[in-house]
């Protein structure tokens, strides 16, 4: 297809915008776990009854080039749409950090409260 965009005379004869779809929700080269996973993590990327994952590239001036940067940017995107994260698990600050940020908490009160103006007995 072609590239939208500033170019001149090149870009108004040259096709070298690329365009490439990955139906998730139909793909055999998935389990149905990877499929599950990838639609909760690309679901916002995701089109039409399919569920196809669309990459476009016209940021370089030859078709080769843009190709290859698709398919790294759609290899990139369901990697880390297949990658599982560790959960978070909720942890409680210290004691001694706890004492130590309300020690810190009130020497900067104490160094403010120096800076005060007393007050004029005149």
């Amino acid at each position: 297809m072609r590239a939208g965009g500033p170019g001149g005379q090149h870009v108004n004869k040259v096709e070298t915008a690329v365009e490439i779809r990955f139906e998730v929700g139909s793909s055999t080269a998935l389990s149905n776990t990877d499929r599950a996973r990838l639609m909760a993590a690309l679901g916002h990327r995701l089109v039409g009854e399919k569920k196809a994952l669309v990459v476009r590239s016209s940021a370089r001036r030859s078709q080769h080039q843009n190709i290859e940067a698709c398919r790294e940017r759609l290899a990139a995107l369901v990697a880390d749409g297949l990658l599982i994260r560790k959960a978070r698990r909720a942890t409680k600050p210290t004691r001694g950090s706890q004492r130590r940020r309300l020690d810190k908490k009130r020497a900067r009160g104490e160094i403010k409260k120096g800076r005060r103006s007393r007050g004029s007995d005149d």
